[in-house]
């Protein structure tokens, strides 16, 4: 597991999974936590336990149906696998996740530690004001302003590894101005750096406590799935709850 380094309170608890450490083969092999990928259904479930195990949680965390849109659930009126990229919550022992393989993990906290949230941002769902939402509905629910919120990056595609077109890019430099996070690889080709495209979106509502990003899931086959590089593959969860000490 990857433990964020950031200034979150001690109430919060937040991890990211690695690929390593659970019961399912090749080419999920072997901490797969996604059932949508063709893995066998039992191996998820041991591989879930597993994860439960290792992080000590109470309750089983709120697993969404990921669409890569913009759409945020309160993760305690929640049952089932709704249909949606983002959630948060301000109860305890209520556990927000979200699945990536290459896709940002984006994880939110407040200074107080009374709520929690958390982003599946793919380019799509970035482009589309995933943060923004996930950002609002939390504010929204604390009372309180976006310098208040502490943000995590956990591992996504890193910027050397991340092609995207000329249309990608044209959709974001139209929004914000990001136009440094994009490299030309070749003819209307370019290198995206997500975490600063990521990091410049959230710095432009308010939120300057960001940290992470360190990782790429697409060069680092020995810790991390990717769906760039392999096509079939398992999913990491990046999970954070509130939880009494």
């Amino acid at each position: 597991m990857i433990i964020p380094d950031w200034s979150a309170p001690a109430r919060v608890h937040a991890l990211s999974t690695t690929r390593v450490g659970g019961m399912s083969q090749a080419p999920y092999d072997s901490l797969n936590l996604a059932q949508h990928v063709g893995d066998t259904h039992t191996d998820v479930v041991a591989n879930r336990a597993i994860l439960k195990q290792l992080a000590a949680y109470k309750n089983e965390p709120v697993w969404l149906e990921q669409v890569h849109g913009n759409s945020v659930v309160d993760a305690t009126q929640t049952s089932g696998a709704v249909k949606a990229d983002a959630s948060f919550t301000t109860a305890l022992d209520t556990g927000c996740v979200v699945m990536t393989a290459d896709c940002l993990p984006v994880l939110f906290c407040n200074r107080q530690g009374s709520g929690v949230a958390a982003a599946h941002a793919g380019w799509r769902g970035l482009a589309d004001g995933v943060l923004e939402a996930t950002l609002q509905r939390l504010c929204d629910e604390l009372s309180c302003l976006p310098a208040d919120i502490l943000a995590w990056m956990g591992p996504a595609i890193g910027a050397n590894a991340f092609e995207v077109g000329d249309e990608v890019r044209q959709a974001f430099i139209a929004q914000h101005d990001v136009a440094a996070a994009f490299t030309e690889n070749r003819p209307q080709h370019w290198l995206m750096d997500i975490y600063a495209v990521a990091k410049a979106r959230l710095n432009a509502i308010g939120v300057c406590d960001v940290t992470g990003g360190e990782y790429c899931t697409y060069s680092d086959a020995q810790q991390f799935f990717s769906y760039r590089r392999d096509g079939r593959c398992g999913r990491m969860a990046s999970l954070i709850w509130l939880q009494d000490e």
